[in-house]
Order: C-alpha cells, then sequence, then structure tokens
C-alpha cells in the first residue's frame, strides 16, 4: 500500500506561511544542502504530487520556469516530471505537465491510489486539503520542517479544531542551518 506524506516546513512557532499566501520568506532561512537531498529523496520516492489549487497555482509558477544550480534544476525536472493531482472545485484545466485536476472526494480519491500499492504520495503546502486528510486519517506520515525564525502571525499548518491525534517520532535531522526535519508516523 501507497503512503501518504505530508511534506511542509514552517516557523518555530507553527506558521506554514505568512499573512499573504507564498509568504515563505523564512524557507531561505533553513534551505540548504541537506534539504536540497532530502527534497532529491522524496521526489524520488514519489508516484504522485497532491497539491490544493493556491498551494498548485505557486509551485506551478515556480518550478516551470526554475533556472540555477545543479540541485534547483534536478528538483526542477523532478517536480515538472512526477504526475500531480490538483484538488479544486474552482480550477477547470491545469497547465503544468503531467498533471490532472479532480473537483470531488479529495478522500475517496486518494484512498483508492494508497490501496493501488506503489511508491508514496506527497502532498506540499495546501493546509486546507491537508486538513481534510487529517479529519479522514489519511496521512501515513508526517513531515516537517522547522526552520528557526519566529514569525509572529500567519497561517498555521494545524488550526484549532484538528481532531487530537498521538503520532510516534520517527526520526529527528538536525541540520547545518539551524533548522530540524521531524517525521512522524501515526
Amino acid at each position: 500500500m501507497r503512503k501518504l506524506i505530508m511534506w511542509n516546513v514552517i516557523t518555530l512557532d507553527g506558521y506554514f506561511e505568512g499573512n499573504q499566501n507564498w509568504d515563505l520568506s523564512f524557507h531561505h532561512v533553513v534551505w540548504g544542502q541537506e534539504l536540497e537531498k532530502l527534497s532529491i529523496e522524496q521526489l524520488n520516492s514519489a508516484d504522485y504530487l497532491v497539491f490544493g489549487r493556491v498551494t498548485y497555482e505557486g509551485m506551478a509558477a515556480y518550478w516551470t520556469k526554475a533556472e540555477g544550480e545543479t540541485a534547483e534544476q534536478e528538483v526542477a525536472k523532478l517536480m515538472n516530471s512526477i504526475p500531480k493531482l490538483v484538488f479544486s472545485r474552482t480550477l477547470k484545466s491545469a497547465e503544468w505537465n503531467n498533471t490532472s485536476v479532480i473537483s470531488e472526494n479529495a478522500s475517496g480519491e486518494i484512498q483508492k491510489l494508497k490501496e493501488e500499492g506503489g511508491k508514496d504520495i506527497y502532498v506540499f503546502g495546501s493546509a486546507n486539503l491537508s486538513e481534510t486528510f487529517i479529519k479522514d486519517d489519511l496521512f501515513d506520515e508526517y513531515r516537517i520542517g522547522i526552520a528557526p525564525v519566529i514569525l509572529g502571525s500567519g497561517r498555521p499548518l494545524f488550526r484549532q479544531g484538528i481532531a487530537s491525534k498521538n503520532l510516534s517520532l520517527v526520526s529527528t535531522q538536525p541540520l547545518l542551518t539551524g533548522g530540524v526535519v521531524l517525521k512522524y508516523s501515526k
């Protein structure tokens, strides 16, 4: 059975973005060779990437034009080639290579994909969609990168009202940038 894995970078005070969509100014603080390597490993272990509409639009805008050093080029190549699912009731078509738009029953679609078996399914960003998957107990693993930043305000990754869940720590990885990657399973 495939695993559904959440991957997000948050601030020490729990925000995954600032007060505006795509306010990710803290990402540069934690980013370095270790997260580049982890990103490439994760993408190589993925059959699908899953996004909500807002995250999809931001990722597509960035990765379809990404240029830079060798590691970023490798990440861009993988991001552009892996099949992507965008769950949206408003988006009618998707221009990013290998993307399918699904407008209904996100949890049911993910459950079917999990049961097919194969490599992992990753959800990047997409807090609203992730809330649905948390509520429906679909995540098998949570991978959270913590940036050594106190943002003070913004959008929390886990909003109030999400049901309590006990998780098991799988691993911790301190980063040379001062951040840490935490992996939890249910």
